[in-house]
């Protein structure tokens, strides 16, 4: 079992929803986040005064799927997520050790 985890514009997170959806992945955590990379952040105007914006809002999506869909879930993450400007975000895969669901007390695939 994996975590996959993709930071990515806010206007995409439908468009990721349904590309997850369309290979069988039906569970996702959004959290709204802020950061930057090589974009640095941008200037904006605020009643005349121009400002920094430091820190960008993104989204979060946190996804815990089977090992041999992890290809997969990348693949349709990275094709919904893409504009192909600077700051489309990234995508990191991690271990997960154990999944319990709560309700049934299934475990790790089962609770998937």
């Amino acid at each position: 079992m994996k975590i996959v985890m993709a930071i990515i514009k806010p206007f995409k997170l439908e468009e990721v929803r349904d590309a997850l959806t369309g290979i069988g992945v039906h569970g996702l955590t959004v959290t709204e986040v802020k950061g930057y990379g090589r974009q640095k952040g941008h200037t904006e105007i605020y009643r005349g005064a121009e400002y920094a914006v430091s820190f960008l809002p993104k989204l979060k999506i946190e996804v815990a799927v089977a090992a041999d869909l992890v290809t997969s879930v990348i693949d349709a993450i990275a094709g919904a997520a893409r504009t192909g400007q600077i700051g489309d975000g990234k995508i990191f895969v991690m271990p997960l050790e154990k999944a319990v669901r709560i309700r049934t007390g299934e475990t790790d695939a089962d609770a998937l």
